[in-house]
């Protein structure tokens, strides 16, 4: 029970002053001695699967000196970076274009064509908290990177879980100013995106933190509206609600997918990644109370979004998808409301599910995803059932991106 002597802003203030503390030195034993984190390297094996090409011909290359050389480990073992293989994807791609073969480069680099495919913009939401957002944008922005894609991820969540997945402590880590509320605040305190993207661990995936300064998006927008201005102070006017997309649009060049965590309320940060969006993923837990919380989230949406297009915003998704999480294959009643789901918006729900498994949990215990633990940190078959679930719900998503740049739908090829 709280010292009645102490008020409960004062009691709620020093026990996040205490969390933040033991999780600062949970961090610090966690990853010393700089307390960040880096990825584990991949075997010859994984990174051959991972280019698309054999073990031996991974072998042959290294023997021949030809690209990055990896390190060698005890018996002889090869092993490579991220940064490695993608320097080797692109070493393949040239000698593919080099003797004309344009289809087998491209299979090796699979940057977008900016002339002929547009920056996709993958917004993840649902307001319903526990449905699995987080998991499944960090999953899906590793997955992409580690296919070879470039790829930003937006931590749009004022809790900022996808941030302290990638190993930063909001209220440490970041000063202020240093969110996308930075980007597309409505004063001159307004800063350029690219200078607020930071690089981390995973080569080609760069990440936009979030913490407890999104909300001021919340706040600040109603002011403007209630103004009468209607319109932001920003570039070439745009409405609220257009100011994501904006921003957006001056790192264009150097990305082919944007993955944006929302926020589980819908609020203005929220309505604007989704006006921001290419494509959308709606995330739901097989659960009754959140189909029905997922059928009101749907009506607020459509409400809103109306009054965007109303109001001249242009709302065009390349593919809108319900993905299934947290699912137990075993639990009756999930099972049902999988297959009620599915009778109602057939190929509007993904076919692979997110299964449940304690691997991705236990993951999360040190911040980390199942892309970077490995696999002789758990029981061989837990890792492997969670892993082949998990890529094929990210294999699924690519093959959508790809039918959404023209391209023909080739299934991932991530670890």
């Amino acid at each position: 029970m709280a010292d009645k002597s102490t008020s409960a802003d004062e009691t709620i203030a020093a026990d996040a002053a205490l969390l933040s503390e033991q999780l600062r030195g949970l961090r610090d034993r966690l990853f010393p001695p700089t307390a960040q984190k880096s990825l584990r390297t991949f075997s010859s094996g994984e990174a051959a699967k991972m280019i698309g090409v054999s073990d031996g011909y991974l072998r042959q290359l290294s023997i021949a000196g030809e690209g990055p050389q990896p390190d060698t480990g005890a018996g002889g073992r090869r092993f490579y970076s991220l940064s490695d293989i993608n320097a080797l994807r692109r070493h393949l791609s040239e000698q593919a274009s080099l003797k004309g073969n344009v289809q087998k480069a491209r299979s090796y680099v699979k940057w977008r064509d900016p002339a002929h495919e547009h920056l996709q913009v993958l917004a993840v939401t649902n307001f319903k908290g526990g449905s699995g957002k987080t998991t499944t944008s960090a999953h899906l922005a590793q997955y992409l990177a580690l296919s070879g894609y470039r790829v930003l991820a937006i931590d749009l969540d004022p809790q900022a879980s996808m941030s302290a997945l990638f190993g930063y402590q909001p209220e440490i880590d970041l000063t202020g100013n240093d969110t996308l509320y930075g980007a597309i605040r409505y004063d001159d305190e307004r800063r350029p995106l690219t200078e607020i993207i930071r690089r981390t661990y995973f080569d080609g995936l760069d990440l936009v933190p979030g913490n407890l300064e999104l909300h001021e998006f919340e706040h600040t927008t109603p002011r403007m509206l209630a103004s009468g201005t209607g319109r932001s102070t920003g570039e070439a006017g745009d409405f609220f609600f257009a100011r994501i997309q904006s921003v957006l649009q001056s790192v264009a060049d150097n990305y082919d997918v944007v993955v944006i965590d929302c926020p589980p309320q819908l609020g203005f940060l929220t309505l604007s990644a989704l006006c921001a969006a290419t494509s959308v993923i709606v995330t739901v837990h097989p659960q009754m109370l959140d189909v029905a919380s997922m059928s009101q989230f749907l009506y607020m949406t459509s409400d809103l979004l109306s009054v965007v297009r109303e109001a001249g915003g242009e709302l065009n998704f390349d593919f809108l998808r319900y993905l299934i999480t947290r699912y137990e294959p075993n639990d009756g009643p999930q099972t049902q409301i999988v297959g009620f789901l599915r009778a109602q918006f057939g190929e509007r729900v993904l076919t692979a599910p997110m299964v449940k498994s304690t691997a991705v949990s236990d993951a999360g215990l040190t911040k980390q995803t199942l892309y970077e633990v490995g696999r002789d940190n758990f029981t061989r078959s837990t890792y492997d059932r969670a892993l082949e679930a998990l890529t094929a719900v990210n294999s699924e998503v690519e093959g959508l991106i790809l039918d959404a740049w023209g391209r023909r739908t080739s299934q991932g090829s991530a670890t």
